[in-house]
């Protein structure tokens, strides 16, 4: 199960046998059922999560008592609240699994300690927040300037097995629109 983000690592920056070693001491395994999760809000979040296998979901629950899902996470991708990890103060965020999920925890006293041990760690979450914040702009830019409809059009055709993956539900408050609305969209192909 560790294959994966030793891989997932790999492909950015280089680590020895010796540093993968200290890498993995550092790691965790976590075998999530479907719904359930990891983190709920007001508590601290203490761990950055590596999905090895399944999907996670991110979300708050609104004043109105809806649910708005915030972001996705699947095979190779990671899932925190950064600033619940990295200021020690109670997230506003859930994060569940949407499927049978496995996770590699890394918690955040482990993580620093290996950015002082091997600092192309700190390179390689670089470019991992980098292409992280990257996409959250993109999706800011698609909800301001696409429909609802154009979103969901983009999202099937840039990741098909995603959309056939994710609950309905989910993805239509992933996209700002209503379930209703989205099986209209579906309907219409």
């Amino acid at each position: 199960m560790f294959d994966s983000i030793v891989t997932h690592i790999k492909k950015h920056v280089s680590l020895t046998r010796e540093e993968t070693e200290l890498l993995l001491a550092s790691l965790e395994l976590r075998e999530l059922k479907k719904k359930e999760h990891l983190l709920e809000a007001g508590q601290i979040c203490n761990e950055n999560y590596f999905v090895a296998d399944g999907c996670l979901r991110m979300y708050l629950t609104t004043d109105k008592g809806t649910e708005q899902v915030i972001q996705f996470a699947v095979e190779n991708w990671w899932m925190t609240d950064y600033f619940s990890f990295k200021s020690n103060q109670p997230s506003n965020f859930y994060i569940q699994a949407i499927e049978k999920t496995n996770v590699i925890a890394i918690s955040r006293k482990a993580q620093d300690e290996l950015f002082e041990k091997l600092p192309q760690l700190e390179k390689y979450f670089r470019i991992v927040l980098e292409k992280a914040y990257a996409a959250q702009l993109n999706r800011i830019h698609y909800i301001f300037n696409l429909g609802g409809e154009e979103q969901y059009r983009m999202m099937v055709e840039r990741y098909p097995e995603f959309v056939q993956r994710v609950p309905q539900y989910m993805l239509a408050s992933f996209l700002g629109i209503t379930p209703e609305f989205l099986s209209k969209v579906r309907a219409k192909k």
